[in-house]
C-alpha cells in the first residue's frame, strides 16, 4: 500500500508513503498536510489504524455530483449523483455504465463530459492505489 516518496509527490498522493522513510522535518511536513487534506480518512478496526482513500469530488453542475473512486472495475469511469441520479459513465467516451438518469441529465453529464474530461482523467489517475487492478487512464 505504500508509495515510493517521488512518486507520491508527484501523484499529490504522499499520504501513501511510509511514515518510517520520512526523513526531514519538510517531509514530516508534507505528509501531515497530505493527511490533513487529501482525500483520505483514517479508520479504526480491531484497535489497528487503516488509511482509507476516499471518493474524489470532481465538479458539481446544476445539482449534479461528478465524482471519482478509489480502487475502481475497468473500465476506468466516474459516478454523477443527485437525488434523482446515480449512475456512472466511461470517462473514454461517456457512455453509460450503470444505474438511472433522465435523458435531460444525461444530456447534462455528456455536455460536461465534453469539456472535463481532463478533469477526470487527472482524478482518476490521481486516486488510484498502488494495488489497484486498474491502473491509471491514458487517453487514446
Amino acid at each position: 500500500m505504500f508509495m515510493p516518496k517521488e512518486q507520491a509527490k508527484a501523484a499529490r498522493r504522499f499520504h501513501l508513503v511510509n511514515p518510517a522513510e520520512l526523513e526531514t522535518l519538510e517531509e514530516w511536513a508534507l505528509w501531515l498536510e497530505s493527511l490533513l487534506h487529501d482525500p483520505c480518512s483514517i479508520f479504526e478496526r480491531n484497535g489497528e489504524l487503516l488509511l482509507l482513500e476516499s471518493k474524489q469530488l470532481v465538479d458539481r453542475l446544476n445539482g449534479l455530483k461528478f465524482e471519482v473512486y478509489p480502487n475502481e472495475h475497468p473500465p476506468p469511469h466516474f459516478h454523477v449523483k443527485s437525488p434523482e441520479v446515480d449512475a456512472s459513465f466511461a470517462i473514454e467516451d461517456c457512455r453509460q455504465l450503470t444505474g438511472t438518469i433522465s435523458a435531460q441529465a444525461a444530456q447534462k453529464v455528456k455536455y460536461w463530459h465534453s469539456f472535463s474530461k481532463h478533469k477526470l482523467i487527472e482524478a482518476w489517475n490521481s486516486t488510484r492505489p498502488t494495488n489497484c487492478v486498474v491502473g491509471p487512464y491514458r487517453d487514446a
